[in-house]
């Protein structure tokens, strides 16, 4: 049980208030990651600039990564919300599994991502010359690249509020998967 509680409408900034207002036109509900960001008078406009800026690469790339990073660090929020998201993207629950495990046999593109993606964050960005390569040679470009490692900060960031807030989960549980990552 978390000690840190996610603060409420009421007990956040004006302007955060106005996020929220926002969040709760557009999504229909305030996330409690969100919710949670905004204790601190910055970082929910922050965090949301950064994770709505302008990428060279899909949603649906973007969504490979979160769910990569997110399993690799072990975080079941971010799990959760992004397997909501995968589905929602296109992705089928065997692939959002398989996509957790660090690998996407069902696309040659996909899986080259998913491996440059889980080598880079778990060599902290010392990404396997095979991984690399593989990535390149998949159409990837030095632009992709840095998405791909802003993205990977961006869900790191998430990963870890989550990890030490350890607040309610306020999406369906992600099924666990029968072997850890890496």
């Amino acid at each position: 049980m978390s000690t840190f509680s996610v603060p409420t409408r009421e007990e956040v900034s004006e302007n955060n208030q106005a996020i929220f207002d926002n969040l709760e036109k557009g999504l229909g509900f305030v996330p409690n990651l969100y919710a949670y960001y905004a204790k601190n008078e910055t970082a929910l406009a922050d965090y949301l600039a950064l994770q709505n800026r302008k990428s060279t690469l899909k949603a649906k790339e973007r969504e490979v990564i979160n769910l990569v990073v997110s399993e690799y660090n072990g975080c079941k929020y971010c799990q959760s919300a992004h397997t909501v998201l995968g589905g929602m993207n296109g992705f089928t629950e065997e692939q959002i599994l398989e996509l957790r495990g660090g690998t996407a046999s069902f696309d040659t593109k996909t899986d080259a991502l998913v491996k440059f993606t889980l080598s880079a964050a778990a060599n902290k960005g010392k990404a396997s010359a095979e991984s690399l390569a593989a990535f390149f040679a998949a159409g990837y470009t030095e632009a992709n690249l840095i998405d791909v490692v802003i993205i990977i900060g961006d869900k790191t960031i998430s990963n870890y509020i989550h990890n030490l807030a350890g607040f309610a989960i306020d999406f369906p549980l992600a099924q666990e998967l029968k072997a850890e990552l890496v």
